[in-house]
């Protein structure tokens, strides 16, 4: 009998997961697909149309295709940006400063604040025609800049709030810098190498696991990204901000047209298990694992 019980000891202790799993993950899932397939208002029977919201989606919807490409604009501004810039961070972070601690806790706060309302709504008065921004630039002797009125600048602003969300990528690529052997510093040195032929042949290589876990992780984030542009421009202007997000928010909960959301959805999806699958099939080219051997 202990025996019989034990055996379902672990079962009983990871049923809350299981549930939350197939409640909160996987039942919408499956549930968001069927959607897609049908003409659903939120009040009455979906009613099954094929694929016709694909079809409809992929041939006829002039703003889908504006917001996709903002959203590709968006991603692959934002994804090259942060990843540098945490890497530069991390670079500096690495070294026995005074006070280290306090500043790599000061750097990593923003990745936490980033995503609140909160922020997003200080960001937009940061920028505002008045803002400390044009203050700063005024100051200066330049002329105020119209951030998020002119669709030129607006996304690059958005983008920036992006980036200043570093954070977690520079807590981990920190914790990469510091797994590196000192010897292999040391072996450098003797042989006369210079410090960017060490960070060039030795801490890259050795950095390019995580930078593929950091890439994957911030794109896949960079697609779903909603608070900023929903808060700060709502879109605008001229849906210069209008990303992907933004429209199956506003298909779904504006319009109540909760198939064709959810066809929009599935359709972000794919493009992001397209770009995942090219980035793994990639990896085998540049990625570098301890115990490689490569010619």
């Amino acid at each position: 009998m202990m025996g019989g019980t034990s055996r379902y000891t672990g079962l009983v202790y990871v049923m809350p997961y299981i549930l939350g799993l197939v409640l909160f993950t996987a039942f919408p899932f499956g549930a968001s697909l069927y959607l897609s397939f049908t003409d659903y208002d939120l009040l009455s029977t979906p009613n099954w149309v094929g694929f016709a919201n694909y079809e409809r989606l992929l041939t006829s919807d002039r703003i889908f295709e504006r917001s996709l490409s903002v959203t590709l604009l968006y991603v692959f501004m934002t994804v090259p940006l942060k990843l540098t810039f945490a890497l530069f961070i991390a670079v500096i972070l690495n070294y026995r400063l005074r006070a280290i601690n306090l500043f790599r806790t000061a750097f990593y706060v923003p990745s936490i604040l980033g995503g609140s309302v909160a922020i997003a709504v200080l960001w937009r008065y940061i920028f505002a025609d008045t803002g400390l921004v044009n203050m700063l630039i005024v100051a200066l002797g330049g002329d105020p800049v119209n951030w998020f009125g002119d669709p030129n600048n607006a996304l690059f602003t958005i983008t920036l709030l992006r980036c200043w969300q570093f954070g977690s990528a520079m807590v981990i690529f920190l914790a990469a810098l510091q797994a590196i052997d000192n010897s292999l510093y040391e072996a450098a040195s003797i042989d006369g190498a210079g410090k960017w032929q060490i960070f060039r042949h030795i801490t890259l290589p050795l950095l390019t696991p995580v930078i593929f876990f950091n890439l994957i992780m911030q794109t896949v984030q960079a697609f779903q990204e909603f608070n900023g542009p929903y808060i700060i421009t709502q879109g605008g202007p001229l849906r210069s901000t209008y990303l992907l997000p933004l429209y199956i928010y506003d298909k779904a909960f504006k319009s109540f047209d909760m198939g064709y959301a959810s066809a929009i959805a599935w359709i972000l999806f794919l493009i992001i298990m397209t770009l995942t699958l090219i980035a793994f099939w990639s990896s085998k080219k540049w990625v570098y694992y301890a115990g490689d051997r490569r010619d």
